[in-house]
Parts: C-alpha cells; sequence; structure tokens
C-alpha cells in the first residue's frame, strides 16, 4: 500500500489539526491518514489569532499584578518607617532612653549629657554641611563633565555669579587655609599614636607565640606538690564571696566555693554581703545556714554603714581578729564558680617563692555563645587573658589583678596598704602599690573559673564606664608614688607609659578622636587626608590579631570592628571623666547578672533548691513567690533602650559616607584638578588659594 506524502508537515508554515495514530492490532498496522484541508488552514489561521489577543490579556493581568504587588511592597516599607518613627517617639516621650535611666546615680545629669550635646552639635553640623555640598554639586562644583566646570567662575565677573556660589567659594577659601591645616595636623599625631599602640599590640601577640612555641608556663615547686598530695600540708585559707544585691547568682557561687576540695579545718568561707534588700538578705543569709548545718565553715556578714563599695565590702572583712590566723585569702565574686581543685592548682606557686604575691588564674563564661553582644566580649577578654595578662605575667611579674579569681598572700595586701576606697578600681590599685613595694604577680592561663558576661548593652556599658574611668582616677593618684618608688627605670617606664598612657588613655584616646571625629571631617575637609593604611589595613590586621585566641569567632569580625567603633564613645566619655574628675568617674553600678550557670551545677541546683523548697516553711514561700511574681511583672514592663549618643555617633558617620559618596561621583576636591583648565595635572591648593582671592576679594 503507498503510503501519502507528509512533505506538508515539514514546511512548518502552517499548523492543521492534531493526528491521531491508532494501533489497530499487535501487527503495527496503519490507518491511511488524509492530508489537511484548506478549511483547517482556515481555522488554525483563527486559532491564532484568538490566541494572540489571548496572550496580551495575559500579559496585561500579569503587568497589573506586579504593579499590585509593588504598591504592597512599599505601602508595608512606608507602614513600617511609620511605625518606627512612632516607635521612637513612643519612647523618647516616655523616657526609655540612656538619657532618663531609672538606675540610681550619682552622677550630675549636666555632665552626663555634656557629651552628648556635643556629638549632637557635630551631628547637625554635618548635615547642614551635607546639604550644602549637595546643592554644590548640582550648582556644577563638580568634575562631572570632561572639562572643569568652575571655569566660569575665574572669567566672569562676581557681580554675574549669585549668592551661594560666593558663600561656597568663601567656604573652600576657609577649608584650604584654615582648616585644612590644623585638622592634618591633629590627624598626623593621632596616626602616629595609632601607629605605636599597634607595635605594642603586636609586641604582646609576638611574645603570645613565644610562650605556646616555647610551651612556657608557670611550674609550681615539686615540693610544693608534694607537700599537699603525701604529706598533707595545707596552709590556712580565707575565701571572700562580696556580692551585692545578686540573689541571680549567690547559690551557685556559695556552692561552689563550699565544694573546694580543701580541708575544713584550714578554710573559712566569708560572704560579705553588702545587699540593701531585705529579701535578698535573707535568702543569702538562709543559704548560708543549710551549709553550716551541712559542716561548712562558711560566715555571714553584713555591713550597716555601707561606704567604698567594694574596696570597703573586702576591707570589712579583713578586719575581724581571726583573719590574723590566715595566710591567704582568695576572692570570687558573686557569679563566679571555681573548680574544687582551684586552690589546689593554684596555693602551691606561693611554695618557696617568697616574694609571690598573687596568683591570678583565666576567666571562662558560661553564657558566651548566648547572643551577639556575649561573643563579642569574648574576644576581648580572651585577648586580654590569653595574650596581655600571659604575657606581661611571664615575662614582667606585673599585670592589674582581676578583681576575682585570684589568691592573694596576705601578708602583701597588708605591706601594700589593704584594700582603698579612693577608686572604683579597686583590685587595680592594690596590684599597683603591691607592684611598687616588690611583690611578684603569677598568671595561670590553664586555670579556668566559670563567670557570667552581661547580656544587655545597658548593663555592659555601665561596666566599661567603670573598667575606664577608674584607671585615670588611679593615674592622678599613683604617679607621685611611682616617680618616688624604688624600683628599675624599666619597670616604671613600663607602669606609667604602658600600663596606664598606653593602654588606658592612649587608646580610647584615638579610637574615638581618629575613627569617630577626625575621619568624618575629613570627608566634609577633604584638604587633610588620611592614608587607606591608617582607616583599613592595620585596624583589619589588629582586629584580626585580636581574634587569634577564639578562632570560632573569624565570622564575627565584621560586627566586632563595628562594635569597636561604638563602644569607644562609652570608653572615651569614661577616660575623660576619670581623667578630670567629673561627676560620673565614681560612679559604681553592680553589673547586672542573670544567674546562668553550666550544666553540670544546674543539676545539683534542681536538687538543693527541691530540698530547700521542702525545708521552708509556707510564710516565707509565699514571700519568695509573691517576690518572683513582682519582679516578672517589672522585667515585662521593660522595653529595649535608644542609647542617643550611639545613635547619634551613628548618623555622624553616615552623613560622612554620603559626603564619601558624593565625592566619588565628582565632588569638589582641591588638589587634584585636570591639566585640561590649568595648565597642569595636580595643581596645588595654594595656587587654588591665589587664583580664588585674586578673582574675588571678600
Amino acid at each position: 500500500m503507498a503510503l501519502p506524502s507528509f512533505n506538508w508537515w515539514g514546511k512548518g508554515s502552517h499548523k492543521g489539526t492534531p493526528v491521531v495514530v491508532t494501533m489497530e492490532n499487535p501487527n503495527w498496522s496503519m490507518v491511511e491518514l488524509e492530508a489537511p484541508s484548506e478549511s483547517d488552514f482556515q481555522t488554525s489561521t483563527v486559532t491564532q489569532e484568538k490566541a494572540r489577543g489571548k496572550n496580551a490579556k495575559q500579559l496585561t493581568w500579569v503587568l497589573l499584578l506586579k504593579a499590585h504587588r509593588a504598591a504592597g511592597c512599599l505601602t508595608s516599607v512606608a507602614s513600617t518607617l511609620f511605625s518606627l518613627g512612632s516607635t521612637i517617639r513612643r519612647r523618647v516621650i516616655s523616657g526609655q532612653t540612656d538619657n532618663n535611666d531609672s538606675t540610681p546615680s550619682t552622677e550630675n545629669k549636666t555632665v552626663k549629657t555634656r557629651f552628648y550635646n556635643c556629638i549632637k552639635a557635630f551631628l547637625w553640623l554635618s548635615l547642614l554641611l551635607l546639604g550644602f555640598e549637595i546643592a554644590a554639586y548640582f550648582k556644577g562644583w563638580h568634575f562631572g563633565a570632561p572639562k572643569l566646570q568652575l571655569q566660569y567662575i575665574f572669567t566672569a565677573p562676581f557681580g554675574v555669579r549669585d549668592l551661594f556660589d560666593g558663600l561656597y567659594t568663601r567656604w573652600v577659601l576657609i577649608r584650604v587655609g584654615y582648616l585644612g591645616p590644623p585638622l592634618q595636623f591633629l590627624a598626623n599625631v593621632c596616626i602616629i599614636l595609632f601607629i605605636v599602640q599597634s607595635l605594642d599590640r603586636l609586641v604582646l601577640c609576638l611574645g603570645c607565640f613565644w610562650i605556646r612555641f616555647k610551651k612556657i608556663k608557670p611550674i609550681p615547686k615539686q615540693d610544693a606538690i608534694v607537700d599537699l598530695e603525701e604529706n598533707g600540708f595545707f596552709p590556712m585559707v580565707l575565701v571572700q564571696i562580696p556580692m551585692c544585691n545578686e540573689k541571680e547568682v549567690y547559690q551557685q557561687s556559695i556552692a561552689a566555693v563550699c565544694n573546694l576540695d580543701w580541708p575544713k579545718s584550714k578554710i573559712l568561707i566569708q560572704v560579705l554581703d553588702d545587699s540593701d534588700e531585705p529579701t535578698t538578705q535573707l535568702l543569702i543569709r538562709e543559704e548560708v545556714h543549710k551549709w553550716q548545718q551541712d559542716g561548712a565553715r562558711i560566715v555571714y556578714r553584713h555591713r550597716v554603714i555601707r561606704d567604698g563599695y567594694k574596696a570597703g565590702n573586702l576591707k570589712s572583712g579583713m578586719s575581724y581578729s581571726y583573719v590574723k590566723e590566715y595566710e591567704f585569702v582568695a576572692i570570687f565574686d558573686a557569679d563566679f564558680q571555681p573548680a574544687p581543685d582551684f586552690l589546689k592548682r593554684t596555693i602551691p606557686h606561693f611554695k618557696d617563692n617568697e616574694d609571690v604575691g598573687l596568683v591570678q588564674a583565666r576567666w571562662s563564661f558560661v553564657n558566651k555563645d548566648e547572643n551577639l553582644l556575649t561573643r563579642l566580649q569574648n574576644v576581648n577578654l580572651s585577648f586580654h587573658f590569653e595574650v596581655e595578662q600571659q604575657v606581661n605575667g611571664v615575662f614582667i611579674n606585673f599585670f592589674g589583678f582581676n578583681g576575682t579569681a585570684g589568691v592573694w598572700r596576705i601578708k602583701a595586701l597588708e605591706e601594700s596598704g589593704g584594700w582603698l576606697e579612693r577608686t572604683t578600681v579597686e583590685d587595680m590599685d592594690i596590684a599597683v602599690r603591691a607592684h611598687l613595694h616588690g611583690w611578684k604577680f603569677v598568671f595561670l592561663n590553664d586555670v579556668e573559673c566559670q563567670c557570667e558576661l552581661p547580656e544587655s548593652y545597658e548593663a555592659y556599658r555601665k561596666q566599661q564606664h567603670r573598667w575606664h574611668s577608674g584607671p585615670m582616677q588611679l593615674f592622678r593618684l599613683c604617679l607621685p608614688d611611682i616617680i618616688r618608688a624604688k624600683i628599675s627605670m624599666w619597670k616604671k617606664f613600663n607602669m606609667i607609659f604602658l600600663f596606664f598612657l598606653l593602654r588606658k588613655l592612649i587608646l580610647p584616646f584615638y579610637s574615638f578622636t581618629l575613627f569617630c571625629i577626625i575621619l568624618p571631617m575629613t570627608m566634609f575637609i577633604p584638604e587633610a587626608e588620611l592614608p587607606a593604611w591608617v582607616v583599613c589595613y592595620i585596624p583589619a590586621t589588629m582586629s584580626f590579631l585580636n581574634i587569634l585566641p577564639t578562632p570560632k569567632s573569624f565570622p564575627f569580625i565584621v560586627p566586632y570592628l563595628l562594635f569597636e567603633n561604638t563602644m569607644s564613645v562609652t570608653k572615651f566619655n569614661a577616660m575623660i571623666s576619670g581623667l578630670f574628675q567629673l561627676g560620673s568617674a565614681y560612679e559604681w553600678v553592680v553589673t547586672k547578672k542573670s544567674g546562668r550557670s553550666s550544666e553540670g551545677d544546674l543539676v545539683s541546683l534542681v536538687e538543693k533548691e527541691t530540698k530547700q523548697q521542702r525545708e521552708e516553711s509556707e510564710p516565707n514561700l509565699d514571700e519568695t513567690k509573691t517576690d518572683i511574681l513582682r519582679e516578672q511583672k517589672s522585667r515585662q514592663k521593660k522595653h529595649n533602650r535608644m542609647y542617643t549618643k550611639e545613635l547619634a555617633l551613628a548618623f555622624l558617620l553616615l552623613t560622612a559616607s554620603a559626603r564619601s559618596l558624593l565625592s566619588a561621583q565628582g565632588g569638589l576636591e582641591l588638589g587634584w584638578l585636570p591639566n585640561e583648565n590649568f595648565g597642569r595635572r595636580g595643581l596645588a591648593e595654594s595656587s587654588v588659594h591665589r587664583l580664588l582671592s585674586s578673582r574675588f576679594r571678600f
């Protein structure tokens, strides 16, 4: 059977009706197919026209749908911005800012807002200059065209130009002649300080690498270990736990200290409670009584007159007559949980080392991964212990006492004058005075003591304020004693220049001045320049070195840079207040704790709380429940605060970055004018000044 021709299929000019192939039987015979007729072609043409019309309608609907979605996005963005603005306005009106802090403070409000007013004035000035520069950009003061568009300024009489051109020309002259040189000088000074501090940081890192490479660490003498393990020679140790209104953590710290592996007859625990809340006093007193019934040698001490903050509390604990029977004193803050073998790993370092006055252990943190703030704090404190404390302890035998997780020889405390209430850094004060009396310090990087990090920015900022204002107070008081001390010139240089000036004063000064003041000013006054290696390369390298002790924090290197830039405001303000004895220099606020513990402590605490609830009477339980409910209600009323100084600084840097983008698009920057207009490339600023002055005489 002859098959029909299928050439019409290959032409492809028209499409006919669908062709169906029917398989009648297993022999795969095919039914004869007829070719499409002319009527089929006419029908397909009409169908195509209908399909085109349908496709056009579908495209229209798609475009309308996308336009509707875009309008919805714009509406949602507008509503979000409106709600954000309403929230900011509501918080400002209700006083939910750091300027309206409800925490009791001895700081004068005038002093407290003075620094913020300076930043705010600088912010408004930068906004005014940014608007001025944008207007000048659209008026033609830029290099948008191949030829300099300022040429008409030099070829036309002054009367033809409008008032804005005259004002901007005067501003350019003031920049070149009066603002640029002093700003460049200040920038050069800060760059020198920055280089010196970076070299110090690099030397510390090299020292840490050397310690790791040589595996250097303090090792107690063998006979000291033998005396403890075989001969059973245990010296008398006094343990002090100072606390103040810290009901979140008192149980775990008392439990950890009472579980220290030391003969009970050779240890006495003092709980030095400065709490002014009756409920907290009752809870701590009952906890001490419970451990007394379990056989622990522990006493509760509460001061009626609470002078001198922590220093006064420790001083009162050392004033009892029975303290003379003890040779060493270990100090732990309320949130610290020493391991059971803490004393066995620290006390042997005093054996046959009569000049050792302090053995300091390293801190570890139970909540270092709680949020971004705790992760960034862990970076700073890990570098402090791993690099600064360890290097100074190995090579100099001097470092600042961290205030807790350390063991003092009581003789060293007494010879150094004991605890003094003259500053808010009593730990650094006693360390400096002990070093001036010839005592040496030992830092143990492999002995850790668990503690907590502040989990809120408010608590962390107040802690950093105390840590950076106190050293400046102490420097003013100790400088004459350091100069008169009978120690080597190297030790005097190390203590005055490296310990105080470079690491306590210069570091916060240049961090804020260089990166938060001078850098934004160079955007508006481009005649003063900062090299790229100062702005980018060295800070990135220093941040890289800071994160080396915590390799897991490398993904947070960019937030760490921004975090340090933000904290420079608080640190600089604290440094200035401590140096010039302003109202906030003597402010002491106890860092808020959340009561977090290690996994092992949580189990024991649950068992102890269950046992305590069975032994407590019903009235005490009712009072405790009432206090807990009241505390929960107060926590529910708390809101996130707006920190005005940090926000003002952020907007200041934002305006400076906008000015930088304007310069990148062709904004006027004298000193690199093109040769098409002035005959040579790189016309000097003095030449521009002469040209402008000769054309416009003011």
